[in-house]
């Protein structure tokens, strides 16, 4: 097994602070060790979301280390006589690491929802995890820097959702915790519930950063330029993002208002109380003395796609801008490529496919697939041109295309857009005229989902693709991925697709984290099985791309 000290981190990083809260002395992927539920005892009582004080009294959040998951071999996109026992060898094309929605959290915020978490049971509206979103994200930077130390990555990429709630502030967390800042996780008024450093989830601490051999590209996600990720900001959200009033609202899964519905105040977190006790939440009649209050902080504002895009180009890790072009970035245009190696003929093209600000909002928003005429040309274009110049080609996008919707909760409704200038059928349809074309990389749904595009033409075996979605950093089971390409002796590709939890110190606030996400979904009554998914993903390459791979 094999095992990772990070405090032996090599010279790359010995020029960078050191972190506040350092994670676990040893570092594993889920193939050597996996987090294993343990479930709630039967004589403990169903306790509410927000009783973060009770969870270890009662067995909630409690999970021990079990034995790690082997990759699971996937011949889906082979012919049917395909043997691939005859590999010999293989060699590393290239490595890299995913992680995904975040959800960076000003839990103080007057503009978040609690009130949807613990009255009406929806996790993405309130858990305990709020408290602790930049240390996790802190935590998993840190074990990619220790992974990276034993196989280096060529990249990373973050598949989007940065933010929980397209604030300023909550975009900034996340910059300078991969740049290695000071972070101040508190908003509005300064609290320090604990009083004292670096004890509570209040207190400014030092982020590791990314180690700075890695550069970093990211992707545009819903909830990065949509309110809760579903509508688009009207005057009312981004004047209370930086008032002081908790914001009025209905339910938008049952009033069909949207947005524009009211009736309950939301909430928020009451950053002095030492568990984040909700504030401010309930029905407007439970206020006969006005709406509840918190201290503003302008630094909460909302931002515009482009002003969203712009601000990857104020940053201390490379590449400026981390992929974003500056002048697409100021007119709102998210998608850009780049090639991660310039000795290896690969490709990653990389596309918002996020709902325009201009779409009609249905009842439920436009937290859904889509691409407009100026998006789906530009992809065109690059394929054509990648496929032209004989490059494997990798495609990222935040929300999964072509992924089989879940008939039930949030996820039902995570499907592509009626307004989008492609259907989605139509879209993998023409994907499927690129044979150089291997993977999609995606977010979005929290789940850690690999499907199998298959070609349409059995005879060429090619035109068949994977798609490897990421679980989420904020949600249990809290994990990113690595990716690993290599050309095997018999000219195929295998893409090795790992799941990793964040290494986490014992009592660090991470690890609480950790415990706080499990609670939510045995609270929440959501699967807690082990969702991790590990597997070896087989590729069959068209004879042009095995002639010209050989030479490498």
């Amino acid at each position: 097994m094999t095992k990772i000290n990070p405090e032996a981190i090599g010279d790359s990083m010995s020029t960078s602070p050191a972190a506040s809260y350092p994670i676990g002395s040893e570092v594993f992927t889920t193939v050597e060790r996996t987090i294993v539920p343990v479930p709630i005892p039967s004589s403990a009582p169903k306790i509410p979301i927000h009783a973060l004080a009770k969870y270890s009294q009662y067995g909630y959040g409690v999970w021990q280390y079990g034995e790690g998951l082997a990759y699971e071999k996937r011949l889906d996109l082979m012919p049917a006589a395909y043997d691939h026992s005859s590999i010999t060898e293989s060699m590393r094309l290239l490595n890299f690491f995913t992680m995904t929605d975040i959800h960076l959290t000003d839990k103080e915020s007057p503009a978040q929802v609690p009130y949807y978490g613990y009255e009406w049971g929806i996790i993405s509206g309130y858990s305990g995890i709020m408290l602790y979103t930049t240390h996790v994200l802190d935590a998993a930077i840190q074990t990619v820097n220790a992974l990276h130390q034993k196989k280096s990555f060529d990249f990373g990429i973050s598949l989007g959702d940065d933010c929980n709630c397209t604030q300023h502030n909550e975009l900034r967390w996340f910059i300078d915790v991969l740049d290695g800042e000071l972070i101040n996780p508190c908003s509005g008024a300064k609290d320090d519930p604990i009083p004292g450093p670096l004890n509570d989830y209040q207190d400014e601490y030092q982020a590791a950063g990314l180690d700075k051999s890695i550069p970093w590209y990211q992707v545009l996600g819903n909830h990065d330029h949509f309110w809760m990720g579903m509508f688009p900001p009207d005057d009312y959200i981004r004047e209370t993002l930086i008032g002081d009033t908790i914001i009025n609202m209905d339910n938008i899964f049952t009033s069909g208002a949207g947005i524009n519905g009211r009736g309950y105040y939301m909430g928020s977190i009451d950053g002095r109380t030492q568990y984040g006790d909700i504030i401010g939440a309930g029905p407007v009649s439970d206020f006969p003395d006005g709406a509840p209050k918190v201290p503003a902080d302008p630094n909460r504002r909302s931002l515009l796609r482009q002003e969203w895009l712009s601000e990857f180009f104020d940053t201390t890790t490379e590449p400026k801008g981390h992929g974003f072009n500056e002048s697409d970035a100021a007119r709102g245009f998210g998608c850009y490529s780049f090639e991660p190696k310039a000795d290896m003929p690969i490709k990653v093209i990389v596309v918002d496919d996020t709902q325009r600000d201009e779409d009609p909002s249905g009842p439920y928003g436009n937290g859904k697939g889509s691409l407009d005429a100026e998006r789906y040309e530009w992809l065109v274009n690059e394929l054509d041109k990648g496929q032209a110049e004989d490059k494997l080609m990798i495609i990222a996008v935040h929300i999964p295309i072509g992924a089989t919707p879940e008939s039930s909760g949030l996820n039902a409704l995570m499907t592509f857009s009626q307004y989008a200038v492609v259907t989605e059928e139509a879209l993998i349809a023409k994907l499927h005229t690129y044979p150089n074309l291997i993977l999609i990389v995606a977010g979005h749904r929290h789940l850690n989902m690999v499907t199998a595009l298959k070609s349409p033409d059995d005879s060429r075996p090619e035109l068949g693709f994977w798609e490897v979605e990421t679980s989420s950093l904020r949600e249990f089971p809290q994990q990113f991925r690595t990716i690993e390409i290599v050309k095997n002796s018999n000219n195929t590709i295998s893409i090795f697709a790992t799941d990793v939890d964040p290494a986490v110190k014992e009592g660090s606030f991470a690890d609480i984290s950790r415990t706080y996400a499990l609670a939510a979904e045995q609270i929440f009554k959501l699967p807690t099985e082990n969702r991790s998914y590990n597997a070896e993903l087989v590729v069959q390459l068209s004879p042009e791309m095995q002639a010209k791979l050989s030479a490498f």
